[in-house]
């Protein structure tokens, strides 16, 4: 006979599992039906529609985006809102939802609802977004922008380099593409803020990737890996004057009828040019960048890497053609643009020496007449039709005489309070400082060193004004300085009235009291061509003497169509070496 308790247990089990089983399922169900649901619901507010369907997003931030490359480019890939915003990691997102409540919270108050309310809050918003990513290491910019997927050859060289830096120092993206997606709001961040925000964090450290340090290899090895880049489009000096020769029609100049001419009295015009490479040099138009503008931050997005060793130089090259354009157009550093100025000037140098002269040879091609719609007749300098300059400073980056020469060239010697600069001294201001009865003030404030100042304004708080003009030096320290070689020689040539000045710069600039310079110039054919002669050594003050193993901060300038002042064509610091091809201005023995 069967037992009946046996019976019952065995019936208890099956149903005791059954319940299990059927408990389970039902709330597997749920669960799936709840977390499909869930996540359809989270994908859908991740949707470029959900995030410009109020008012605030649409009006503001969402045209803001509609202009950049994150929208529209030329492969089609688009990051949206979510892209940039949301988190990939599930608990990451659910963590971003939820903190997305307050947003909605503010929605129902009003907090934006106006362009004038948004922009308001704007740089607390930005601030809140830069946060945010610098402690997740711009992780979701990573999620399509990895230093492992990139391929420096095809990057530009400053952003080759500066990568490579982030990746030792430990930067991320948000240090340096703040603005990238929406409006520019950075620059009203003090120089603090700014500092603490770029400043690198040594566990954000990454190894550089094989292709990286495979291109780092190379070019120590003395590999141009940066061939592939795209040359500028600036017709060469040499192309200009062929073409110009074989033009039937004589070629219409602003010049005068008669400039001075290259000849035998100047010792330049008997060396053989012919088989000296010339290096090529793209000057441009530099408004109102100062070197106050170098070295705030939310003016020069390269401050940290300028400050901590980079020339401008090793960021800038084969970029001064875009530099030049946007400056000119008005777009960036320049308050009075001139229309249908150029934004650069393609120059050609050679140099040579023998025991006793540096010699030199500028080439450059005139360019069309664009009246300056702020003077008189259109011509800020109506006599001289060009005017060539040279700086000249030791270089040292151990011992610098003048800082940051090494590195920036003669931008150490521009400032923001200089003629017709932003902080510009009104006449009774200038006129009325203890500083006019030591400067001559004559033709305003001109450009001088920090060496000559007890300080210089950088940031420009609490109103101040930036550079330090009327701050002078004792006159017995500034005659140190000029002992101990903290100037910058300066050399320049007039055309119209065919002046070689040979003067220095420190508490201001001196146009006169060097041992003297050479140059004579003429234009033929639409092309410029200036020849100089300099004694290498010299006793004078304001002058320096240089040898031949040894190299220098080089930097020129071009006052084009009657222009002076600020107005003019710079290029970026160069070296100047003797017999040296590792020079970028080489003067070849003859």
């Amino acid at each position: 006979m069967a037992n009946p308790s046996r019976k019952f247990g065995l019936l208890s089990r099956k149903v005791l599992l059954g319940t299990t089983l059927g408990v389970a399922l039902f709330f597997m169900i749920v669960g799936v039906i709840f977390w499909g649901g869930f996540n359809t619901a989270m994908e859908m507010t991740n949707t470029l529609d959900f995030c410009i369907s109020c008012h605030e997003m649409e009006e503001n931030v969402y045209r803001e985006y509609q202009k950049t490359i994150h929208y529209s480019n030329r492969s089609g890939v688009r990051a949206t809102c979510s892209d940039c915003h949301v988190p990939d990691p599930w608990v990451h997102k659910v963590v971003r939802k939820i903190q997305a409540s307050n947003e909605v919270f503010h929605k129902i108050l009003g907090t934006i609802d106006t362009p004038e309310k948004f922009d308001k809050k704007r740089l607390q918003l930005a601030r809140n977004v830069w946060k945010a990513m610098k402690a997740t290491d711009s992780r979701e910019c990573r999620n399509c922008h990895d230093f492992d997927s990139m391929n420096p050859e095809d990057q530009k060289k400053r952003s080759r380099k500066q990568h490579i830096n982030g990746m030792k120092a430990g930067n991320t993206c948000i240090d340096c593409h703040k603005g990238i997606a929406h409006s520019k709001v950075h620059d009203q961040l003090t120089e603090e803020e700014m500092t603490a925000l770029e400043q690198p964090n040594p566990d954000n450290k990454r190894p550089i990737p094989p292709q990286w340090q495979a291109f780092i290899d190379a070019q120590e090895q003395g590999k141009k890996a940066d061939e592939k880049e795209e040359p500028v489009a600036t017709e060469t000096v040499a192309e200009a004057t062929e073409t110009a020769a074989v033009e039937s029609a004589p070629v219409e100049t602003t010049a005068p009828a008669a400039t001075p001419s290259a000849s035998a009295d100047n010792p330049a015009a008997n060396i053989d040019w012919s088989g000296i490479e010339p290096a090529e040099v793209v000057l441009f138009y530099t408004g109102q960048a100062s070197m106050e503008w170098v070295l705030k931050g939310s003016d020069h997005g390269g401050k940290r890497a300028f400050v901590t060793g980079d020339r401008c130089y090793d960021c800038h090259l084969d970029e001064e053609v875009d530099i030049g354009d946007l400056i000119v157009a008005g777009d960036k550093a320049e308050d009075t643009p001139i229309p249908d100025k150029r934004g650069s000037i393609a120059l050609n140098i050679q140099a040579a020496h023998d025991a006793d002269n540096l010699y030199m040879r500028f080439q450059w091609e005139d360019g069309e007449h664009a009246p300056v719609p702020f003077v008189d007749g259109g011509k800020m300098d109506p006599e001289n039709p060009i005017k060539l300059a040279i700086m000249l400073a030791t270089d040292s980056e151990d011992d610098p005489r003048v800082e940051y020469a090494e590195r920036a060239g003669c931008w150490q010697s521009c400032h923001h309070d200089v003629n017709y600069m932003p902080h510009k001294p009104d006449d009774a201001t200038m006129n009325g400082s203890p500083a006019a009865q030591r400067l001559d003030l004559s033709n305003g404030i001109t450009k001088y060193l920090k060496e000559s100042r007890t300080e210089i304004e950088i940031e420009g708080k609490d109103g101040k004004m930036r550079g330090g003009w009327d701050k002078l030096k004792d006159e017995a320290e500034i005659q140190a300085a000029l002992e101990n070689g903290s100037f910058m020689d300066l050399l320049r040539y007039k055309s119209g009235t065919g002046e070689s000045e040979d003067g220095h710069i420190l508490a201001e600039r001196v146009m006169s009291g060097g041992q003297g310079v050479n140059f004579t110039g003429n234009l033929d054919n639409g092309v410029w061509t200036v020849l100089m002669t300099r004694k290498l050594t010299s006793d004078k003050p304001g002058d320096i003497s240089m040898a031949t193993d040894q190299w220098y901060n080089i930097g020129f300038a071009i006052h084009d169509d009657y222009t002076s002042s600020r107005f003019h064509h710079v290029s970026l610091g160069f070296k100047l070496g003797f017999d040296d091809e590792d020079a970028e201005i080489n003067a070849i023995g003859k």
